[in-house]
């Protein structure tokens, strides 16, 4: 006697559509890049990782981090006025 289990897969089709994604900061000239934790567990630890491979991939790079404290609260006032003023580029890490 053979049984079949079947699953239901929950995820939905996207509704949004696939928009292609292309760098746009000269990758040959000094870069800053932000680094955003987002306030959860380990988000600073990924960084962490984010940053060192980064690093090896454009050697040229610098980084600044960031860190939100609270995973509820949303980047906003003085560190997006920071961000924008000091980063050409910004990497948003969600931990949990």
């Amino acid at each position: 006697m053979s049984t079949t289990t079947e699953f239901h897969d929950p995820r939905a089709q996207p509704k949004a559509v696939a928009e292609p994604y292309e760098i746009k900061v000269d990758l040959d000239s000094p870069l800053t890049i932000g680094l955003v934790a987002n306030g959860f567990p380990d988000s600073v630890r990924f960084l962490d990782h984010v940053e060192k491979t980064l690093a090896q991939a454009v050697p040229s790079a610098s980084f600044v981090r960031y860190d939100k404290g609270d995973a509820s609260s949303v980047v906003g006032g003085k560190m997006l006025e920071d961000i924008q003023a000091e980063c050409q580029a910004v990497v948003a890490a969600y931990g949990h």
